[in-house]
């Protein structure tokens, strides 16, 4: 797989306030996937957002939130269990959760018999989902909300761990998503293949396997500044490209 090396080359529940990546992560991982879509692919989806790409629509489960009558997707946001465990062992929530609403949403998508607008609700949704599996603190543990309550600072500022994979690595780096969406989209057909190799169940574990190590990285109260993105951009970054491509993964199977 390849090894990202753009910082060298450049220089059960969560607060639902919380996004993955924030919109510019989000968008990142939309933009990548778009580039990576086949000509059908391409075709279907362009109908189904009136012409909209995947970047712009990939804030939208984020913004329902502010509407109530969508509450029941909040729990598809996130998955919870154990560190050392595997989502196939773990206990599921009844609520759903990350795999159940991707799975949920792709069967969906996928049928023709539902309504336009169904599709089109269910897309949205799906994109962005997609990108939530690859924050690894949206694939975490329930007692802390993942990562909610490990309390830190980020140059001098209060934040806590989640928000830090969220937001702040990615503000600090001081990319629009259109740049760097284009550093990260570039990649040989072995590199994607790879990358797009398995199925969500294994990027999941993935994803919590890396949370596990992001756990170790900070201790309560800590100051986290520079040296913090030196060290870990290069996962912010791997995350972000795993993300667009997979997504791309997703969307050429269901519009085959």
């Amino acid at each position: 797989m390849k090894k990202i090396t753009l910082l060298f080359i450049l220089a059960p529940m969560l607060f639902f306030g919380n996004t993955f990546w924030g919109k510019t992560g989000h968008r990142v991982t939309g933009h990548i996937a778009q580039s990576h879509l086949t000509g059908k692919a391409k075709r279907a989806i362009k109908d189904l957002l009136d012409g909209h790409s995947l970047a712009y629509v990939s804030t939208f489960a984020d913004e329902i939130k502010a509407d109530r009558q969508y509450s029941r997707f909040f729990p598809w946001h996130y998955v919870n269990f154990p560190l050392g465990m595997r989502y196939e062992d773990a206990v599921k929530s009844d609520r759903g959760d990350l795999i159940t609403a991707i799975k949920e949403c792709s069967r969906i998508v996928k049928d023709e018999n539902r309504s336009r607008e169904d599709r089109v609700f269910y897309l949205k949704l799906l994109v962005h989902f997609v990108g939530d599996l690859h924050q690894p603190l949206h694939v975490s543990r329930a007692e802390d909300k993942g990562g909610n309550d490990i309390q830190v600072q980020w140059f001098g500022v209060g934040t806590n761990l989640h928000r830090v994979w969220d937001t702040n690595l990615i503000d600090s780096y001081g990319m629009t998503y259109t740049e760097l969406g284009n550093e990260l989209v570039d990649v040989s057909r072995k590199e994607r293949k790879e990358i797009q190799e398995g199925t969500i169940y294994d990027w999941v574990n993935e994803s919590h396997e890396i949370c596990a190590t992001l756990y170790d990285s900070v201790e309560i109260g800590e100051k986290l500044s520079y040296q913090y993105g030196y060290k870990y951009n290069t996962v912010l970054f791997q995350q972000l490209q795993r993300g667009g491509l997979r997504l791309a993964k997703v969307l050429n199977e269901l519009f085959k």
